[in-house]
Formats: structure tokens, C-alpha cells, sequence
């Protein structure tokens, strides 16, 4: 049969008129979520945001919490670690004493950032600061930490126990001075008879060498006072103190009342030995040392020189002649130094001696201060001096 004869009948079943849509194909379904399943996913979303972030907030302000006292920030104070202190007992005190705002937060800070070894002794902290820098300070040993206190020429032993207390709370003033009254603590530069200091204010007082001292923070008033005897003693033999009988006829604990006068008395180095000079002649002369600086010690606030001049009191050298029973204060090197070398008397060539005939009679007896800076002027005689105390009161310089 010839293809061109042959001719394409369709069925009745073939087409695509002749299908069914539903035969071939499936109704789409949109599956939307319900609303409220949607909303109630969000919300526990949202809260958990909330919740964690509100957690985080709580941790950050547990390590680094706000300063109570304000943006000046608070000064360092005390906290103490006792023998066998565990961590618990030490968080739990840090909280009670206000330096941290949660125990339990520093000791998980503490589990996770190497831990604390514990060491018995005082720690400088600051209250709320950030748990990391309480945790490091507490690291670090009391033994190698240190406060410099400067304890200036010529304190006495109760201002040196008020910077004491000013400096390192924790050594109150009051328990210096108790330490310093122990009888156990002696100085080799001491009166003879210690029992002759029993009377006084302070019975260490000219036996504490003042200077800048590095203390630990695990060192007592104690150590302090130890370390400020056995330094005088140093500086003493350094500057000859022990040969004080030979050198200038007096033993050393009275070279150092005599060098508490001079660090009192004379603000120019210029002066010292002058001033030193002055009190060996009126002693040698039987003359009453009149040393203003006597009459100021361990006298009240406020009283006027001429009470001070009426108050009988063995540390009223215009009373009283010789030397005071205790030095006045506690002396510097040079101020030692001075008592152990005075300067020699003004030959009779000097202006001073005008008038004198005999070297043996010009001596420097009276002084007075002369000009703004604390320099002295010296006399050799009551005239002179009364003639320079006119001339200081017409500078201004004596009331």
C-alpha cells in the first residue's frame, strides 16, 4: 500500500480533548501555618532572646558592678586573709564586707580563670571593682606587695603612727603606739637607764630613724617599729654615734635629744652646726638651753607661746636647765650629724666678736630667726642678740 494512501484515523480516546485533567494531574494544596501556633513560637523565641540577654546583663554586673559611692570611684581598703582560709570562707567574706556583690559568681569567675592560691596577710582591695582585679591582687603574695610611706625628719612618734594610720589603715594609730610602748623594744642608743623614759610621752621617741619605708602587706606594726629602731641604729654607727663620749662628751642617746633640738630648731643645713654649737656652750655654761621647740612638744593645739613659757614641765628648757628627758622628736642624718660635729667658735676676727677681747669668751651663744626661708642669725652676747631679735621683729620675721 502506497504511505500516501494512508490515512490517520483518530480514536475517540486519543486527543487531548479527549483527557481528563483529573487523570493527569493533582490538586495543589497550600499548607499556610496556623497563626497562633506562629505567634506563640515567637513569643518563646523572644523570651528565650530576653531571658539570656537579661542573664548576661546579671553575670556582667555580678563581675564589674556598678561603684555604689559614684563615678569618683572608692580608695583601697583592708581585707585580710586568715591562716587556712578556704575560697568559700574567703568569697563569703568578700561579699559580707562588701567588696563583691556575689559569692557564688566569684567563685565559678575563680574555677574558670586558674583558680586562687590562698596566702595569709593583708590585701589592699578596692570595694566593687571588677572580680578579675580582686582575683589578681589576691594572687599575688603579701610579700611582694608594698606601700611607700614617707615618714619626714623631725615627726614624732605619734605623728609617725598618724601617716602610719593614714597610709595603711589596717595599723591603726593607736596600735602603733601600743606597739611602740612594748618594753621588749630597746635600741642600743637608748637612755642608760630605760626607766628613765617611763614618765615621757613616748618612751622610742629620738630612737625611730625617719625616712621613705617600703612596707608588705603582710608586715605589723611591729616589724615597722623594729625596722625604724635597728635603722637609727645603722645610721648612728655610720655617723660615729658610738665614739659620741670621745667626740663630744655626751653619750649617744643624749647626742640624739640634742639632735631632735637641732632638727626642731634649724631649717638650713647652713645652721645646723651653728645651732649645735650653741646648746653644747650653754651647757657647758650651766645656761638654760631656751629652745622654743621644747615647749611645743606633745604640748595642746592652739596654746599661746607664753603659756607654753609658764608651764612647769620638765621640757621647758627656760625653765628647766639642761637637757630635756626625752628627744622631741626623731631626728634625720644630718640633724645626727650636726650634734656629732659642731662647728667650731668664731675666732675673734668675726663680726659677732666685736668688743671681745679674750677667744675664749667669743662663743656662739643666742640665735634667732632672721629671715622668711628659716635662716638664723647668731650672737655672741645678750646685746647682739637683743639688737638682732629688734631687727628680726621689724622684718616681720618675730611677731
Amino acid at each position: 500500500m502506497n504511505p500516501e494512501e494512508i490515512k490517520w484515523q483518530e480514536d475517540s480516546w486519543d486527543g487531548p480533548d479527549a483527557w481528563g485533567s483529573s487523570d493527569f494531574e493533582q490538586d495543589i494544596v497550600e499548607n499556610r501555618p496556623d497563626p497562633r501556633i506562629v505567634l506563640i513560637v515567637l513569643a518563646v523565641v523572644m523570651s528565650l532572646i530576653v531571658a539570656v540577654g537579661a542573664i548576661g546583663i546579671w553575670y556582667l554586673r555580678q563581675l564589674n558592678p556598678p561603684d555604689l559611692v559614684g563615678a569618683g570611684g572608692q580608695s583601697a581598703t583592708n581585707f585580710t586573709v586568715n591562716p587556712n582560709d578556704s575560697l568559700v570562707a574567703v568569697s563569703e567574706r568578700l561579699q559580707n564586707e562588701g567588696f563583691i556583690v556575689n559569692a557564688g559568681v566569684f567563685r565559678w569567675y575563680v574555677a574558670r580563670n586558674g583558680g586562687i592560691d590562698l596566702q595569709p596577710g593583708y590585701y589592699q582591695l578596692i570595694p566593687r571593682s571588677h572580680v578579675g582585679d580582686i582575683m589578681k591582687v589576691l594572687n599575688t603574695s603579701p610579700s611582694m606587695t608594698f606601700t611607700k610611706v614617707t615618714f619626714p625628719e623631725g615627726f614624732t612618734v605619734a605623728k609617725i603612727a598618724a601617716r602610719l594610720g593614714e597610709k595603711i589603715p589596717r595599723i591603726s594609730a593607736e596600735d602603733f603606739l601600743a606597739t611602740a610602748a612594748n618594753p621588749d623594744f630597746v635600741s642600743l642608743f637608748g637612755p642608760a637607764d630605760p626607766g628613765r623614759t617611763d614618765g615621757a610621752p613616748f618612751r622610742l621617741e629620738g630612737l625611730l630613724f625617719p625616712d621613705t619605708y617600703q612596707i608588705s602587706g603582710d608586715e605589723g606594726a611591729a616589724s615597722i617599729v623594729d625596722r625604724m629602731l635597728r635603722l637609727m641604729e645603722r645610721v648612728g654607727r655610720q655617723e660615729g654615734i658610738e665614739e659620741s663620749t670621745t667626740k663630744v662628751g655626751r653619750s649617744p642617746y643624749e647626742v640624739l635629744i640634742i639632735a631632735s633640738l637641732i632638727e626642731r630648731e634649724a631649717k638650713l643645713e647652713v645652721d645646723r652646726a651653728k645651732i649645735a654649737r650653741v646648746i653644747y656652750n650653754r651647757l657647758e655654761r650651766g645656761m638654760p638651753l631656751q629652745v622654743d621647740a621644747t615647749l611645743y612638744y606633745n604640748a595642746a593645739e592652739g596654746v599661746s607661746f607664753s603659756d607654753l613659757m609658764a608651764t612647769d614641765s620638765q621640757y621647758n628648757s627656760y625653765l628647766y636647765k639642761g637637757l630635756p628627758p626625752t628627744p622631741i622628736a626623731n631626728p634625720g642624718r644630718a640633724a645626727i650629724r650636726a650634734a656629732l660635729n659642731p662647728a667650731p667658735n668664731p675666732p675673734l676676727s668675726d663680726p659677732i666678736c666685736k668688743g671681745i677681747k679674750q677667744a675664749s669668751r667669743c662663743a656662739y651663744i643666742y640665735y634667732v630667726l632672721s629671715d622668711a626661708n628659716g635662716g638664723h642669725t647668731f650672737a655672741a652676747t645678750l646685746q647682739d642678740h637683743e639688737k638682732n631679735v629688734e631687727a628680726a621683729r621689724q622684718a616681720g620675721v618675730l611677731p
